[in-house]
């Protein structure tokens, strides 16, 4: 590493990856958020569960010169979007308004409303676009485009003065993770009354605005390194809101909260239908949630703050929400009463469209038992730091369902006359050392999926199947592809590399895996993952939100500038740097 890079040089590499395309234009905390549009630019409104054709400010905001004739963009930075090298500047003006000014007089700028009316008026020396909640848009003259330049110039000079600094060759791409946090920081004035002006970093300003418990977890660990405050306030949103019965929420937005089926936006419940999802209509309300992770972020964020009598009082407060969280999936979700907690929809597993919830729910599955066994020992070593509770409960339960969860073990079945290994519903799918399946209301299903992989986090399983785990690594037939470990085996008749979560990479699972192995006692192979994932993100062109396994390069359908994947390239490219 060399010396550390100023603020002004981690936003020029920034400007590197905001082609107004992948990378919108906006600001912390603002809801606009700005695109490309031929020469010129288009303005959306960021709103939880709708599209951004739905959330129309201005559908082009162009910038002439005298003779009317539009002015291209030559460079996007962070702070401004630049015309004509500087001819003139696109900036915000505070987080609901908008300022393009011209450096000299003759320039106009020209934009259209989405109801069609067009107007022109002089860049003399700005026009400034207040846009209101119902995104009617003001527009006129304004004298202060140097200073509103100045400020967001000033915000985001402050925000990459917080970047973490690492190896030179993670330097670039840890820059440009660092603006997708901070550029899909919003606030939910809503929700003042019961958490204070608590600030979110949502998935994407795209599609994704709420704060999805699981994705909380990931944004968390990765804001921790040079924002362990905003690290925080994400999981005060993630555990703010639970039932009285201990269950978290799926997703907490500005609307309240998507904590069971009758919950679901219309546009969900069609997605499931199209699909055929047998929990599409539910004669009763499903609960959703995310999966057990909340220690273990807890645990992830306490690593990056002082040992203050006020994180330790923080700390303990989620713990108690923690704990009624675990206790809720073993008393509410143990839905067979084996003992063994299931995932009651496909939206609590985070997979929603893996192939292990195409049969009959509920669905037991190794991933969730892993965590569970998991979270437990991470509850038992709390309650020895704190003394606030019994370490030794939560070791046994942790022992009673990890010896569930190997029974979800399947040794390696006989190869038949071509040497393929029959899957366990007879399907052919490729031979294997062995495999962790899934379960659909009782029966095996046959997917090879990357749910099975996750038993590694335990750090306890037995010595031959960590080493079948470890050989499925390599193993082109299964999780042996070139860029990453695809969330489908890939040999397995369910294996799409484009599909979400049936083949794509995604560097959440990756990071899970890479941390089962350290568990597993297999550190070399970790950071090997570790290394492979951040150079998946680097080839792929930014932290999308799921990568082809084949190509490296971003899936068509996935979300761009995703916020768990540019969280935990942070994550990992520190931790690689140390």
């Amino acid at each position: 590493m060399t010396d550390r890079p100023t603020p002004a040089t981690l936003a020029a590499l920034t400007g590197r990856h905001l082609d107004l395309v992948r990378a919108p234009f906006t600001l912390p905390s603002s809801r606009l958020i700005v695109f490309r549009e031929g020469d010129g630019v288009r303005v959306h409104t960021s709103e939880y569960e709708r599209r951004l054709a739905e959330c129309r400010v201005l559908d082009s905001l162009t910038v002439r010169d005298a003779s009317s004739r539009p002015i291209a963009i030559t460079a996007v930075l962070p702070d401004r979007v630049v015309f004509g090298d500087g001819a003139a500047t696109l900036v915000f003006a505070g987080p609901a308004a908008l300022s393009l000014g011209a450096s000299a007089p003759g320039f106009s700028a020209q934009w259209t409303t989405p109801d069609g009316e067009t107007r022109t008026a002089p860049l003399a020396p700005a026009v400034r676009f207040d846009v209101a909640e119902d995104r009617s848009v003001r527009a006129e003259a304004s004298l202060t485009h140097e200073a509103d330049a100045g400020a967001a110039r000033a915000l985001w000079r402050e925000w990459f003065a917080a970047c973490p600094v690492v190896r030179d060759d993670l330097q670039e791409m840890t820059a440009f993770c660092w603006w997708v946090l901070g550029a899909n920081i919003v606030s939910l004035p809503r929700l003042r009354a019961q958490l204070g002006d608590v600030r979110a970093v949502v998935p994407s300003k795209i599609g994704y605005v709420g704060l999805w418990q699981w994705d909380a977890y990931f944004i968390a660990t990765g804001l921790r390194h040079g924002a362990p405050d905003l690290a925080r306030e994400q999981l005060d949103l993630a555990f703010g809101f639970p039932s009285p019965n201990g269950q978290l929420p799926d997703v907490v937005h500005e609307e309240g909260v998507l904590a069971t089926s009758d919950d679901l936006p219309q546009a969900d419940r069609d997605r499931l239908r199209r699909a055929g999802s047998q929990i599409a209509d539910p004669h009763a309300p499903v609960p959703l949630t995310k999966p057990p992770l909340a220690a273990w972020a807890l645990r992830k964020v306490l690593e990056a703050l002082p040992r203050t009598p006020d994180n330790h009082a923080w700390a303990r407060r989620h713990l108690e929400t923690i704990r009624g969280s675990q206790d809720w999936w073993f008393a509410c979700s143990d839905l067979d009463g084996d003992g063994m907690p299931e995932y009651g929809h496909p939206y609590s597993s985070g997979l929603d469209d893996s192939p292990i919830f195409d049969g009959p729910l509920p669905t037991t599955a190794p991933d969730l038992g892993a965590y569970l066994v998991l979270q437990d020992l991470e509850l038992a070593r709390f309650a020895e730091e704190y003394g606030d509770a019994d370490p030794d409960m939560h070791r046994e339960r942790a022992q009673r369902t990890l010896a569930k969860l190997l029974e979800l073990w399947v040794p390696t079945p006989p190869p038949d006359a071509t040497g393929a290994s029959p899957g366990a519903s007879g399907r052919v799918g490729p031979a294997s050392a062995g495999v962790f399946r899934a379960r659909a209301a009782g029966e095996p299903v046959a997917s090879d999926a990357i749910v099975g992989l996750m038993p590694l986090l335990t750090g306890s399983l037995p010595s031959d199947i960590t080493e079948a785990l470890v050989a499925a690594l390599d193993d082109p037939a299964r999780y042996g592809t070139p860029w990453g470990l695809p969330t489908v085996a890939a040999g397995d008749p369910d294996f799409s590399p484009e599909r979400m979560w049936r083949g794509p990479v995604w560097v959440n699972t990756n990071l899970l895996v890479a941390e089962g192995l350290e568990a597993s006692g297999r550190p070399d192979l970790a950071r090997e993952l570790a290394e492979r994932t951040v150079a998946l993100v680097i080839h792929g062109g930014g932290p999308h939100e799921y990568f082809n396994p084949l190509t490296g390069e971003k899936a068509e359908t996935a979300t761009t500038a995703f916020g768990w994947s540019a969280a935990l390239f942070v994550d990992l490219a520190v931790r690689l740097s140390a």
